[in-house]
């Protein structure tokens, strides 16, 4: 199975990155896994004013090859103010000229962590109703409060009721999938 997994920043230390770096952990047992870098898809504000004068440009055909590739998605969403960052949106508003259903049915595991105590619930849902509209078929989700304090890089998750719900959904993203 190929694996796709980002976090749905653009910040060079996001906390979401390294969250989906680390969910993907669990996936890797006979699986291809490729984890994408958004500042690698870095592109301007979209208007249909500037797509009538640009075109697409050929940077959304590299993050659509990298979507088809994919048999699952693994998505961190980062939060800005209760909702997903702009570049993410303008990524998808972009990507969606060239292709509507970008995600193919494919399906995905939506994450969001951040240093707040809602763990970016809003980023979260405004995610899955965005990606959902993209034909993402999100199979489960998981949030992660106040990152700092409840992760670490040795031990992951290192609250244990964050763990036990992290891992019951990992269990069943693995069941959907036929990886167990």
């Amino acid at each position: 199975m190929n694996i796709l997994a980002f976090g749905a920043s653009y910040s060079s230390t996001s906390i979401n990155r390294r969250f989906a770096i680390y969910t993907t952990q669990l996936f890797e047992q006979n699986n291809s896994v490729e984890i994408l870098d958004l500042r690698d898809f870095d592109l301007p504000l979209f208007t249909v004013d500037l797509e009538a004068s640009l075109g697409h440009p050929a940077i959304i055909n590299r993050f659509l090859e990298k979507l088809e590739w994919a048999d699952f998605i693994i998505i961190s969403m980062s939060e800005h103010n209760g909702s997903f960052n702009a570049a993410f949106k303008n990524l998808m508003d972009w990507t969606s000229r060239v292709k509507r259903d970008m995600f193919n049915n494919k399906p995905v595991l939506l994450l969001s962590t951040s240093p707040s105590p809602r763990g970016g619930a809003g980023s979260l849902q405004a995610g899955q109703d965005l990606i959902g509209r993209f034909s993402a078929k999100v199979i489960d989700r998981f949030s992660l409060p106040q990152f700092a304090k409840n992760f670490n890089e040795t031990d992951g998750i290192t609250e244990p009721e964050y763990l036990a719900e992290y891992r019951q959904v990992i269990q069943a993203v693995k069941k959907e999938l036929d990886l167990i």
